[in-house]
This record gives structure tokens, C-alpha cells and sequence, in this order.
């Protein structure tokens, strides 16, 4: 089966006067295939998500990348994506604490790939989900078993974005399994109070992403247990509050 950016090519010239012996020529297609393409059937009718996927059709409407990388780390946190029924369901659990988050998932969601989304309300929180065939193409580290317990790796076309957009990216990771808090410390019988940021993770993979996107905004960052990572100096307190900033 060929990709369907192939297909529109060959339908693209055709219409715009080449023969089909010339068109399958360009596209490196059968020539019986390109005449059943352009002459014999007509266009399928691309419905649902196929319409948004922007990996299935790069050259149609191009996907909001700060979304992605948004959407991208709240699922690496609190997402699942279930493949396993007819049609893929993409879940993310957010706290009932915080209906600002429920919010920006859903308009992240839509801004990605959805047509429609869901809130199904369960105990202590909302899950924000929406169907789609095309999810599994635009979330490639989705797969059997828990995150922690197999390989979370960025795809080569996945890296540009989140390269592109740390912020964002960490946004979506610190919303979803991260927090900021307010740390008190006494210092000889003195109390003080100050900012600090925690992600939380128990994939390895998943944490080296967190520890790889701060590095790219400078932010500096320490490991205060194996599966806890701390940020508490003022300027990078700093730094994230422009990106990231508390849940609401």
C-alpha cells in the first residue's frame, strides 16, 4: 500500500496535464496503479484525524509544535494511549484540584490532533481523552506495559520540536508529574521559605528527557532522591516560572 502523500502527488500532476505514463515515471509507481489512482476510482474521502495528522500529511495543516511538545509530557507523566480497541484512545488523568490543567489539556488535544475531546469524571480527578486512529503516529513511545518498565526514546522527527520548544515540553512533564512548592528549612532556630520545583518519575528514560530539556534552557537542576528531580536556586526558580509556573 502506498503512502497517501504519494497518491496526491500522482493525482496532482495528472490534473495538471501530464499523462499517466509520465506521472508514474515521477512517482517511481506501476503504471496500472497511478491509471487506477487517476483514472479508474475516484479520491477516497480522508475523514477524522487522518485529516490532521501532520505525520501522515506533512503538507496539510501543520501541527501547533508547542502543543505537541506540551501535550508530549503529559503524556510521558499521566497519558496512556490505548491501542488495543478499534479505534486508539489517547487518556491523560488530571487531579480535580486543578480544572486549569484539565483545560490546557483539552485545547492541547484539539490543537494536535482531536476533533473531539472528552472528560469522563472518576474519582478525584478527570480523564481527558479523545479518540483517534492517528494518535498512535504521533506518539511513538506508547506500548505494552508500564512507562518505567520499557524504553522511552524520542523519534528522530520528535526531537527538532522538543529541541525547539524545552518549555513547553517541561510544562507538560512538571504539570502531570511534577509540582512547585514553597520549601521551609530552619536555619539556627530561623525559618526561612523559598520556591522549589519536583518532577518525579520512576522511568529512567523519561527523567533523562526532563534532565536533557532543562540542561537546554540552562536550568539548573540536582537529583535529591533516584527517582526525584529538584530545582531550587532562584534563577533557575526563575526560569521556570516563565515556562512552567504552578498549576492552577
Amino acid at each position: 500500500m502506498h503512502p497517501p502523500d504519494i497518491r496526491a502527488r500522482a493525482r496532482r500532476l495528472y490534473l495538471s496535464g501530464a499523462n499517466v505514463a509520465d506521472v508514474a515515471r515521477s512517482v517511481g509507481v506501476s503504471y496500472r496503479t497511478v491509471w487506477d489512482w487517476c483514472r479508474a476510482r475516484p479520491e477516497p474521502a480522508i475523514q477524522g484525524t487522518a485529516l490532521r495528522c501532520f505525520r501522515c500529511r506533512p503538507d496539510h495543516n501543520p501541527t501547533d509544535q508547542r502543543a505537541y511538545a506540551y501535550l508530549l509530557g503529559l503524556y510521558l507523566g499521566d497519558g496512556h494511549l490505548v491501542t488495543t480497541a478499534r479505534v486508539p484512545v489517547l487518556r491523560v488523568s488530571c487531579s480535580n484540584n486543578w480544572p486549569g490543567l484539565i483545560e490546557a489539556c483539552d485545547m492541547a488535544m484539539r490543537a494536535v490532533l482531536a476533533t473531539r475531546v472528552q472528560r469522563v469524571q472518576q474519582q478525584g480527578c478527570v480523564s481527558v481523552q479523545s479518540y483517534g486512529k492517528h494518535w498512535p503516529c504521533l506518539l511513538p513511545q506508547h506500548g505494552p506495559g508500564k512507562k518505567h518498565e520499557r524504553p522511552i526514546v524520542l523519534a528522530d522527527w520528535q526531537q527538532p520540536i522538543l529541541t525547539a520548544h524545552p518549555g513547553d515540553f517541561l510544562r507538560g512533564l512538571f504539570h502531570s508529574d511534577g509540582c512547585r512548592i514553597s520549601n521551609r528549612v530552619t536555619v539556627r532556630g530561623k525559618q526561612y521559605v523559598y520556591p522549589r520545583y519536583l518532577f518525579t518519575n520512576e522511568s529512567v528514560d523519561i527523567m533523562g528527557l526532563c534532565q536533557w530539556a532543562l540542561d537546554l534552557l540552562g536550568v539548573d537542576w540536582r537529583m535529591n532522591r533516584c527517582n526525584s528531580l529538584s530545582v531550587a536556586r532562584r534563577d533557575a526558580i526563575a526560569a521556570l516560572d516563565r515556562h512552567v509556573g504552578p498549576k492552577s
